[in-house]
């Protein structure tokens, strides 16, 4: 059997979790918004059309916000088209994804429903197709308390109460050539400096992402972030990463040894942002809004057979294997380590658009395999980072060459006394994996949650909805002061320990 140890001091710290790491991101794309969260003619629809169904599940996986309204949408979005009585809304041509957008769901009914979900809005405008003067007008559209023209306009709209949205997002991968009014770093830089001083003179105390790469191959990437930091620096405090995996080649050695690429792509990142820190002889710190991450290739040939210009259409549907939800936990074990600087993550997407949770349309709504590891992650993460000296043999594959048959990152929730240990054997037979803990001598395990499943290529559907689900037998033990278990071949891992 192999072996794996890790130690952990209760001491040696990497940072307290910020809670907006275990966010998500709804977009008009596909059938996200409409008979994803917003359907009036479901059964399980309330007043206002949102589906319960659905509030139920996102409340299940905690989730602490959820950025909207795009993504590649929000680059040819008016977002006067979504507030003011739905019978006046406009339907539109939305070119980003090539469908016909009825702007039955905007702005307001965004909040209303994230007050549902107990979430926080994180809003996107457009430096697409629009820019300075947009932006102010939806700042004080939503902030502004009264006796301004856009403050007095929500409120007609039945909204006195401001919305008071305090993360925006500099518009969307503007590093992209797909994006529409895709931009030079230095025209975006521009741009989003004036922008962002606009926006902070309507409300000092926003908190603002610039656009960074949409992934670690773009040609740009790190000449990207420091020329946008270098115009941006003072005015933001979040530059984004985007990242999506995939298995094409079905190399199940490869696919989840694909963190490894996203620990790189952030601390690369890191560095651009502090090479600008230190040209520029200042004492703040710019920090990583990971706004989109997942995996994300299952439905691409799908929608390729996708007619343009539908009301959601069928779009990005991947339905996720249990292999899928291995490189979901790896993936939320490296956004855990590097605590210190990423502050804000949003899952990609968060309800039938490569998301966690899938619906039919009049029909149900299940969790995918992706769904369980967010759910531990979120509820059982949240507290402070140790840093976790780990020792386990490695393998080499195609892309990457000593690759740890184990990862394993720990939190340490102080207010309720309990210390998590997430872990994943990447190993195809068992792992016997010793833990030795310094400072946690007196705590017990309460709970060693695992999934795991002989099939890789396992699904969740509606008929068939607990086909990957994880159980509490594990056989995890504190044994004076050293942590015992054996984890199941390909496992994700969920070690509770209480004093």
């Amino acid at each position: 059997m192999k072996k794996a140890k890790m130690h952990i001091d209760k001491n040696f710290v990497i940072d307290k979790v910020d809670n907006r790491l275990f966010g998500s991101f709804i977009e008009h794309l596909g059938r996200a918004v409409y008979t994803g969260i917003y359907e009036p003619s479901h059964p399980k629809a309330d007043e206002k059309g949102f589906r319960k169904d659905v509030i139920d599940l996102v409340k299940e996986l905690n989730v602490s916000i959820v950025r909207y309204p795009g993504g590649n949408f929000v680059s040819g979005y008016n977002w006067e088209d979504g507030v003011g009585p739905k019978e006046k809304r406009p339907k539109k041509l939305e070119l980003a994804w090539r469908s016909l957008e009825p702007n039955e769901f905007g702005t307001n009914e965004f909040i209303e429903w994230c007050k549902l979900v107990n979430t926080e809005p994180m809003m996107s405008i457009n430096l697409g197709t629009r820019g300075i003067d947009e932006a102010r007008n939806f700042v004080e559209y939503c902030n502004s308390p009264e006796g301004s023209y856009y403050s007095d306009l929500r409120k007609q709209h039945g909204y006195n109460d401001p919305h008071n949205i305090k993360v925006w997002c500099l518009g969307n991968e503007m590093d992209g050539p797909w994006q529409i009014g895709h931009k030079t770093a230095l025209e975006y830089a521009r741009l989003a400096e004036e922008t962002a001083k606009v926006m902070k003179l309507v409300d000092p105390n926003l908190s603002l992402v610039a656009s960074g790469s949409s992934g670690w191959h773009i040609p740009t990437f790190g000449e990207w972030e420091a020329t946008v930091l270098e115009h941006t620096y003072d005015y933001v405090d979040f530059i984004s990463l985007h990242a999506y995996y995939d298995n094409y080649e079905n190399n199940i050695e490869n696919f989840l040894a694909k963190s490894i690429n996203m620990d790189s792509y952030i601390e690369s990142a890191v560095a651009a942002c502090d090479y600008v820190k230190g040209r520029k002889k200042t004492n703040k710190t710019i920090y990583i809004s990971f706004d989109e991450w997942n995996v994300w290739f299952h439905s691409r040939k799908e929608d390729e057979k996708v007619e343009p210009w539908q009301i959601a259409p069928p779009l990005l549907e991947d339905v996720y294997t249990f292999e899928d939800a291995l490189l979901v936990g790896l993936m939320l074990i490296t956004l855990l380590k590097h605590a210190d600087r990423v502050k804000i993550a949003c899952l990609a997407q968060l309800v039938n658009v490569i998301a966690p949770i899938m619906t039919r349309k009049g029909g149900g709504a299940w969790r995918q395999t992706i769904f369980y590891p967010f759910m531990h992650a979120s509820n059982f993460g949240r507290g402070t980072v140790l840093q976790p000296v780990i020792s386990a043999e490695t393998y080499d594959t195609k892309d990457f060459k000593g690759v740890p048959f184990v990862d394993a990152v720990p939190v340490f929730n102080e207010e309720k006394s309990e210390l998590t240990i997430f872990a994943v054997n990447r190993a195809q037979d068992k792992m016997e994996f010793d833990c030795e803990l310094k400072g946690f001598e007196n705590y017990s395990v309460i709970e060693h949650i695992i999934l795991e499943n002989n099939d890789l290529k396992a699904v969740n559907t509606e008929d068939n909805p607990d086909n990957v689900k994880p159980h509490n037998n594990g056989n995890a033990r504190n044994e004076g002061g050293k942590v015992k278990a054996e984890l199941s071949p390909l496992s994700w891992n969920v070690i509770r320990l209480k004093k």
